[in-house]
């Protein structure tokens, strides 16, 4: 009876060590992919708060900065948009907001108006980063309009205007933009499309040009700031957040969220993505960067099987290439672009 006993006690201790470590690893997905759950921890303000004091901080980014917000919003007091929704197929509603672009028209000789049909097909879809949102991407989106692109921002899934339960760190946000390819292409058959992204938006759009699926529309991929692996990263935030080590816990919070949310963060992986790719990649970073090293988009770059080039630029930190070199950040863009699409 004795040693029963201490069988049962044995038993009951493991329950209760288990349970309280299922009940932690639960807590860990909630507070690194659950925006609602982000919300109840002040999360979203602390991330704000932590990014900004990891960035540069230069006077040179802190001008430039200012200019092309600046420039952003006296562009969104006359550019035409309209918000546009899409539902995906487990029932979340996505919402995006379209500038189209402006089309030329030439005058017949009776008087009346016809489209020269050439200003719609060059597209860009434009893809924010972790807790991000759509805003952010305007100042990308007035550059390529002004380049005569029509342009598409969604907000990414659980994040903006967007339903959802859980980041995608890439992996479901690649399925999710397929709706808003197809939106695309009902509009423009002929439509030669762009996919550029920050963070894990770059990671997004390298996942989809790596897609067996990816549609041949998808011409070129700007990549800023990219990781190799949505599931290394998530590592690298259980310790940097919670000064835990990652091996304990990583595994079992994809477990989790497999369980919970119906995919594997093992799967967001844009290195292995890339080694499938066949769409030209201009891959570029910052090499202050200590959000995303540095070194992943280097990474990314020697495994890259397609066509691709390399921006390193010196003195920025995480998505701050375009605020420390804005000419040389959209001129390396242009010259890119205009090698791959025509007209």
């Amino acid at each position: 009876m004795h040693g029963k006993k201490k069988i049962r006690i044995a038993v009951s201790v493991f329950a209760v060590l288990f349970t309280g470590y299922a009940v932690f690893v639960y807590f860990l997905v909630s507070a690194c992919l659950v925006p609602s759950f982000m919300d109840k921890l002040n999360a979203f303000e602390d991330i704000t708060r932590k990014c900004y004091g990891e960035q540069v901080q230069t006077a040179d980014i802190k001008e430039n900065r200012k200019k092309l917000l600046s420039g952003t919003e006296e562009w969104l007091e006359t550019a035409a948009r309209v918000k546009i929704q899409a539902r995906t197929a487990d029932g979340y509603l996505l919402t995006a907001v379209q500038f189209p672009a402006e089309t030329a028209v030439l005058m017949t000789g009776t008087g009346s108006a016809e489209s020269t049909g050439s200003a719609g097909d060059k597209w860009v879809l434009l893809l924010h980063g972790y807790t991000g949102w759509k805003e952010e991407m305007y100042q990308f989106a007035c550059w390529y309009h002004q380049q005569g692109y029509s342009v598409l921002v969604p907000d990414l899934r659980c994040q903006g205007e967007s339903e959802g339960d859980f980041i995608g760190m890439g992996w479901t946000d690649h399925y999710d933009c397929e709706l808003w390819i197809s939106h695309i292409l009902e509009q423009s058959p002929e439509a030669q499309i762009v996919l550029h992204g920050q963070s894990m938006g770059a990671a997004t759009a390298l996942l989809m040009a790596g897609s067996p699926e990816a549609s041949n529309h998808i011409k070129a991929v700007v990549s800023d700031s990219a990781y190799t692996s949505g599931y290394e990263m998530f590592g690298d935030k259980i310790t940097e957040w919670f000064h835990l080590p990652a091996a304990p816990f990583v595994n079992p919070a994809c477990v989790m969220l497999k369980l919970r949310g119906g995919y594997d963060l093992r799967n967001a992986s844009p290195l292995r993505a890339v080694k499938e790719s066949g769409v030209p990649t201009l891959f570029i970073h910052g090499d202050e960067d200590r959000m995303i090293d540095v070194n992943m988009s280097y990474e990314l770059f020697e495994a890259a099987a397609c066509e691709k080039e390399l921006f390193i630029v010196k003195g920025a930190g995480h998505a701050q290439a375009q605020d420390k070199e804005p000419n040389a950040y959209y001129g390396r863009i242009s010259a890119f672009l205009e090698r791959y699409l025509q007209g």
